[in-house]
């Protein structure tokens, strides 16, 4: 049965009442509360508009002007040797694989992990492990207000689900890898992961998302993650979508006290790409580190929207995110960071670099404070150029070819973002990534 979603005819109404009857949990009262009550948000608030402050930049008609099937299970259509480009040389992960929204227990490994750790999709978690999910389960992504939100947690499926108990070190990330593959129509899927970290524990999660083809879709994504007090947990976010696709997610993260949340993200796919991080610095105590790299080309549209809450004392919050854009793309970074009355002696920094290789590329950039509190060290800052001509005459002057010093810029540029990632094989493999884009450049300025 093939569920199409559309803003004419009231058509997102009409799939939800079809979606929810075989939706997994549909017997499960609490979960069926959350749904409605999110497609009702959602028929209330509509797609966002540049009216709203915070899509300022970003024009959603695309997306609300299409419609969209939610696909059927796809799996047969991928073989294990096509996982190969997305996975992490010399790294033993236990790895959840879905297709088109689907999970496939075929394409997923599962490594050996501590005692007590429970890796699983989501649609199964919702039968083996419903105390947890009905506890944590949409009660920190604000789909009340936040359009995108409200439509996953009405349309949320499948997705994955982590769950590390009490003083454990997980010493291997957990890879989460989302591939879409070509259909005759555009597709809608809505990822949802819910990642639960417990007191004294450390971790890495990965999450992927990537096109076997160059089609047109939407991944509509939201992570909710808990961190527990004194624990340590990386995450890291690789977007690879097909040029053609909309890729939106939504990372809410809910920090305790003395804990210590690493977030970092490298978007190079997708047609139009918004990128929600959302850390609440809860516990006194915190820390919080935020970088990024988007890179863009032709006309791709890249946003990035950073809210970081301080509410409680002594907690320190970096962000770091550098744009590199081509082409007649386009690139947009809002960065707000919001210090609570009662989060005295907060430190909080925020940077905001881009470089434009072509004079048609475009960056807008909005570095934002909003502060409550009267002991506190806030910074801001944003630039915007093209490669620096002195430093690029001093190499040369060296006896380096004006490529090969191109190369070095551009390379000491992007490195910024990728040298403070803690898991050497993903470092290495968004090294490639960064590198095989530039290559491509090359090729097509040759070309």
């Amino acid at each position: 049965m093939s569920i199409t979603l559309s803003e004419k005819d009231n058509g997102y109404m009409e799939g939800f009442s079809r979606f929810e009857k075989t939706a997994p949990g549909s017997n499960l009262g609490w979960l069926k509360s959350i749904r409605e009550h999110a497609i009702t948000k959602f028929s209330e608030l509509g797609f966002p508009t540049p009216r709203d402050e915070d899509w300022r930049f970003t024009n959603v008609a695309p997306i609300a002007r299409s419609s969209f099937h939610i696909p059927l299970n796809g799996i047969d259509q991928v073989s294990a040797a096509d996982l190969t480009p997305f996975q992490f040389e010399g790294q033993q992960i236990s790895e959840l694989v879905f297709i088109n929204g689907h999970y496939s227990a075929e394409l997923s490994t599962h490594c050996t992990l501590p005692e007590g750790v429970i890796v699983l999709n989501l649609a199964e978690a919702i039968n083996s492990q419903e105390d947890i999910l009905k506890e944590n389960l949409a009660k920190y992504a604000d789909f009340e207000n936040e359009a995108f939100t409200a439509l996953n947690t009405a349309f949320m499926e499948d997705g994955g689900f982590i769950y590390i108990p009490k003083g454990t070190v997980v010493e291997e990330p957990i890879h989460l890898l989302y591939i879409s593959t070509a259909g005759d129509k555009p597709s809608i899927t809505n990822p949802r992961n819910l990642i639960i970290v417990e007191d004294n524990c450390e971790a890495n999660i990965i999450e992927q998302y990537v096109s076997l083809d160059e089609n047109i879709y939407l991944s509509n994504v939201v992570t909710e993650m808990v961190v527990g007090e004194n624990s340590s947990v990386g995450h890291y976010l690789i977007e690879l979508e097909s040029k053609k696709a909309f890729n939106i997610s939504t990372l809410r993260v809910q920090q305790a006290r003395s804990s210590n949340m690493r977030s970092y993200s490298v978007l190079l796919g997708g047609s139009l790409v918004r990128n929600n991080i959302h850390p609440v610095l809860a516990g006194e105590g915190c820390n919080s580190l935020i970088n990024g790299l988007y890179m863009s080309t032709h006309r791709q549209h890249m946003d990035n929207y950073m809210k970081i809450e301080h509410v409680s004392p002594h907690c320190d919050s970096r962000q770091l995110y550098n744009g590199v854009l081509d082409g007649r793309s386009r690139g947009v970074f809002h960065g707000r960071i919001i210090v609570h009355k009662d989060a005295q002696k907060t430190d909080a920094k925020q940077t905001n670099r881009n470089l434009l290789l072509s004079d048609y590329a475009q960056v807008d950039t909005k570095p934002q404070l909003e502060i409550y509190a009267d002991d506190v060290k806030c910074t801001h800052g944003a630039t915007i150029g093209q490669i620096d001509e002195n430093a690029l005459f001093y190499l040369r002057s060296r006896g380096i070819s004006k490529e090969a010093s191109r190369d070095i810029i551009l390379n000491a540029f992007t490195n910024e973002t990728l040298e403070s990632m803690t898991v050497d094989s993903v470092k290495k493999y968004c090294t490639n990534l960064v590198a095989d884009w530039f290559r491509q450049r090359e090729q097509t300025l040759k070309s």
